[in-house]
């Protein structure tokens, strides 16, 4: 379950990584036949997948490798509790009530 729109061949994919400790940082990017595979290894990986063009056109800015910029936090954090949501998983630490 995602909220990818598979009918159409991305523009630009971005690929996170988030350890629960430390800032997230971009692992992979590409446009057009990177991007679709990107996406392609995300899904064979069970990864969530969430399509926002705008913040994938922020996050392509940055160095792979780089963590994300303190300005992307919130949109970042809502993206990774999205994961988590359909994943079924919750954070490092994270303890229920």
């Amino acid at each position: 379950m995602t909220d990818y729109d598979h009918k159409k061949t991305p523009d630009l994919a971005i690929a996170l990584n988030y350890d629960g400790e430390n800032t997230p940082r971009l692992t992979a990017k590409g446009r057009d036949e990177l991007a679709q595979r990107i996406l392609t290894l995300a899904e064979e990986h069970n990864v969530p997948l969430h399509e926002d063009a705008e913040l994938a056109a922020l996050l392509s800015q940055i160095p792979l490798g780089e963590e994300i910029p303190e300005s992307l936090y919130r949109a970042v954090a809502e993206v990774i509790a999205f994961a988590y949501l359909l994943s079924g998983k919750r954070p490092p630490g994270f303890e229920a009530s």
